[in-house]
């Protein structure tokens, strides 16, 4: 129930300056450096709000926002707007004036969100939820609107990432992977990233250097090459029977009987999208400008088509040595901070990796 603000000491070592209790257990935060204004989600659904003092040695409670009913799941400042952003687990996204502390509205999302991210200039708000749902809201000042939803997760939603300048999402999920959603393309092109051996937990944007930087619950940093053209991951054809030899499958009942062959197990090519059976996809390669970075099935065809130079990697993986849980980057000097279920909070300067 403790909220520390560590503090660099001569001596090189980080020591805490403030150690403030909570009446409940904090879930999550948000710190604006420019105004020292510091917002902690608690777990019975408060937002309480703190001014730290100049030298960081005291924080001063300013206001509390009753904002759900449940745990607040995640936070975000928005400084041009006064507003405060929160997502819970009661299923609910509200926002409120940080002046006044009075709320000016709320959505229901179909799951509770772990994904929060917000576009200053048209001002609409992302939210990503454990169904696996990406929702599109349009905030005025004391109503919303719903733009549209998107899906394209087999797991919850457990992170996004929000690029103002290309004007691209990234949402991480439970799922291992990760998405990236043309939002101001205006084409519907939704690129898949694969580089995690366990669920996505946090996403951050170099945007200088268009460089993505996505941390797993298996300790796994991956920093991600954005500034190369990349492709759309086909859709999966239906067939009754392999696409290359016209083996039948094991429930094409009538072709297995004329044949009189055995049916078999259907398999889908990476690369082109086609069902396949075992024989005719018995290859494994890397498709970076796809995404796949690690080896996945595809068809003998598209394995001999693949040039050394298609399978050069497009993004580099650093082990964390711990399960991380939270992740925040600081772009202007090139820190990553992570925290991890050892309770352990490491800091990373990823400048020599990070542009």
């Amino acid at each position: 129930r403790t909220v520390r603000v560590w503090l660099k000491r001569d001596s090189g070592q980080y020591w805490p300056s403030i150690y403030h209790s909570m009446p409940s257990p904090c879930s999550c935060m948000s710190f604006n450096p420019e105004t020292r204004r510091l917002s902690i989600g608690l777990d019975n659904g408060t937002i309480s709000e703190f001014i730290l003092s100049e030298d960081y040695n005291k924080m001063t409670l300013v206001k509390s926002y009753q904002a759900h009913q449940s745990r607040v799941m995640m936070i975000l400042f928005v400084l041009e707007m006064e507003w405060v952003l929160s997502t819970g687990q009661d299923k609910h996204f509200t926002w409120h004036c940080s002046e006044s502390g009075q709320r000016l509205g709320g959505y229901r999302t179909s799951a509770s969100a772990c994904g929060l991210q917000f576009d200053v200039e048209t001002r609409h708000v992302f939210v990503g939820d454990h169904s696996g749902q990406v929702t599109i809201l349009k905030l005025e000042q004391e109503s919303c609107s719903l733009v549209t939803t998107f899906k394209g997760h087999t797991g919850g939603v457990t992170a996004l990432c929000w690029d103002p300048i290309q004007r691209v999402l990234f949402s991480g999920s439970s799922d291992h992977s990760i998405i990236m959603w043309d939002i101001g393309g205006r084409k519907g092109t939704a690129i898949e990233l694969q580089g995690h051996n366990d669920k996505v937990q946090s996403l951050s944007y170099a945007h200088h250097t268009r460089q993505l930087i996505s941390c797993g619950a298996d300790g796994g940093i991956v920093v991600w090459n954005m500034d190369v053209e990349r492709q759309e991951t086909p859709e999966w054809l239906d067939s009754d029977s392999c696409q290359k030899c016209d083996q039948p499958f094991f429930w094409n009942f009538k072709q297995m009987w004329d044949s009189k062959k055995i049916g078999l197990r259907q398999h889908h090519c990476r690369k082109c999208g086609k069902a396949v059976c075992g024989k005719c996809s018995s290859k494994r390669s890397s498709i970076p400008l796809m995404g796949f970075e690690f080896e996945v099935r595809v068809c003998d065809s598209c394995h001999e088509s693949i040039t050394d130079e298609e399978r050069a990697p497009t993004a580099t993986f650093h082990d964390s040595k711990h399960n991380i849980v939270h992740v925040h980057f600081d772009a202007t000097r090139g820190w990553l901070l992570t925290s991890g279920t050892d309770k352990v909070i490491k800091l990373w300067d990823m400048t020599p990796v990070v542009s």
